[in-house]
């Protein structure tokens, strides 16, 4: 291999950032690190996703205490993927959320994917030996439900594939804000990795509907106002396209990912170069993006050693 595999390298720790994106709601930032949302209703806090260990989760915590001293009733994930829900046990939440979808790929993949996520990114698993294992929900739906926090309604919805077969969003109608998951991403790469290319426009393009007022992105900074929003949905729709077209057009004349590699560096090397991630994300969104122009709906399940045969398949 000629560089270090996936974030492997990757040891420099993010800058966190607060910011309130409505009225009791907040968003959790760190520099294209994995984002996590709060809402505060009348008795109690809702999280949204969990980090992925319970060590980095109390950063979180410690944040959601400089605010509120309401107890943490609720923990929506907006997806499956390791980075994203092992911290849970950390916050004591009651209820677990997440959609049918979501725990289906937990049943299918979840300590495949842990193994795999744990070997790309070490950094995000700080105290990873307090894991106390797969994290389950308590509760799941199939397209929608609301949760009353107090007077405080929250609707959690699936609105279609996207960075995974299970991405839900959360919408609180009292501030029009939503809370995306990695369906949207500002100036941070998509992980397309576990992806649907051509479902991710159509469900960008129902949260567009929506009109929200802000969104806090599963990376990158808090989006406030109509403006940042829809510049970062603009920006997302560019990268998941810019990243299959090419793919594709190597799969219809039988090429080989190789070739759909250099294809999509082309093409997306000079808009997306600098963004977080970037370099971590590429092999496998290339990956995923080959094998769905080529037939393959559900997305095969990435492990450790198939993560390293495709990174030195492109190596060379």
């Amino acid at each position: 291999m000629t560089k270090q595999f996936a974030s492997q390298g990757d040891m420099t720790e993010k800058t966190i950032t607060f910011d309130e994106v409505g009225r009791g709601l907040w968003a959790f930032t760190a520099e294209g690190d994995p984002n996590s949302g709060i809402i505060i209703g009348d008795d109690s806090v809702m999280v949204v996703e969990a980090q992925a260990t319970p060590r980095l989760a109390e950063k979180v915590i410690e944040r959601v205490r400089s605010v509120t001293d309401k107890p943490i009733s609720h923990l929506v994930l907006t997806h499956y993927h390791a980075v994203r829900v092992l911290g849970a046990s950390a916050y004591g939440a009651g209820q677990i959320l997440m959609s049918d979808a979501a725990r289906a790929m937990v049943a299918e993949r979840g300590q495949e994917d842990w193994d795999s996520e744990f070997q790309r990114f070490p950094r995000l698993f700080e105290g990873h030996e307090s894991i106390p294992g797969l994290t389950w929900p308590t509760t799941t739906f199939r397209n929608r439900m609301s949760v009353y926090l107090g007077n405080r309604r929250v609707d959690l919805m699936h609105l279609g594939r996207a960075h995974t077969a299970g991405d839900i969003v959360v919408h609180v109608p009292d501030e029009n804000v939503m809370f995306t998951g990695d369906i949207v991403e500002d100036h941070s790469a998509c992980y397309c990795g576990d992806g649907h290319f051509a479902d991710w426009g159509p469900t960008l393009d129902a949260i567009a509907a929506f009109d929200v007022d802000a969104i806090a992105p599963g990376r990158g900074g808090a989006l406030v106002g109509k403006d940042a929003v829809a510049r970062a949905i603009a920006s997302t729709r560019d990268f998941v396209a810019s990243t299959y077209r090419p793919a594709a057009r190597v799969a219809a004349r039988g090429g080989t990912l190789k070739e759909a590699w250099d294809a999509v560096r082309a093409e997306c090397d000079p808009k997306f170069a600098d963004y977080a991630i970037y370099e971590h994300c590429l092999p496998f969104n290339v990956s995923r993006a080959y094998d769905e122009a080529r037939g393959i709906d559900t997305p095969r399940i990435w492990t450790a050693a198939r993560d390293l045969q495709m990174w030195q398949a492109l190596q060379g």
